[in-house]
């Protein structure tokens, strides 16, 4: 089997992070990886908001419980699960294919931090987080100009513990219509 294949089928979620920082190289190739996502008619809609910054990272991790609690939802634990950086991956809402770029450069940032020993999450409500009013102070603040939809947070750190196992796949997942 490819390495590559090997990774998609060996790279986990992981909810427990050591508080560790990612060395800037690694994290340089990681996010590089993101970019090379494919995206529709390659109009690079995404982008990518590398938060090292703790202040940063713990007030993205603020909002994002706030809204979990405002969903009726437990927001009283770090929903970044400890990782101390945070990809967050954004898409211009004027291409069509927004989410689904974003989703893609989603999925490269993933695989390569796996790929590098890296544990990482996909973690929900970046929409939530930048249609806010704080989020758009935020992106004004990093000089983010344009109309973006959040589309996710890659959470990024060492594992602390044990990699997940992987669950068995469910029946009927693929149709073959031959």
């Amino acid at each position: 089997m490819s390495s590559a294949l090997s990774m998609i089928k060996n790279r986990r979620s992981v909810r427990s992070f050591k508080d560790e920082m990612i060395p800037r190289d690694v994290l340089e190739t990681i996010v590089e990886a993101g970019t090379y996502a494919a995206t529709g008619m390659n109009r690079q809609s995404p982008i990518i908001l590398a938060v090292t910054n703790r202040a940063l990272r713990d007030r993205l991790s603020r909002i994002n419980a706030e809204i979990l609690t405002a969903a009726g939802r437990d927001g009283s634990r770090d929903p970044f699960y400890g990782a101390p950086v945070v990809l967050v991956v954004l898409a211009d809402k004027n291409v069509p294919t927004c989410i689904h770029d974003g989703s893609l450069v989603m999925g490269n940032l993933m695989l390569a931090a796996s790929e590098l020993g890296v544990g990482s999450c996909w973690i929900h409500r970046a929409k939530e987080t930048f249609e806010s009013e704080e989020g758009r102070e935020i992106l004004a603040a990093l000089g983010v100009t344009g109309d973006y939809i959040g589309v996710g947070n890659c959470v990024l750190g060492y594992v602390q513990g044990d990699v997940p196992a992987a669950k068995p796949r469910k029946e009927n997942y693929v149709y073959w219509a031959e």
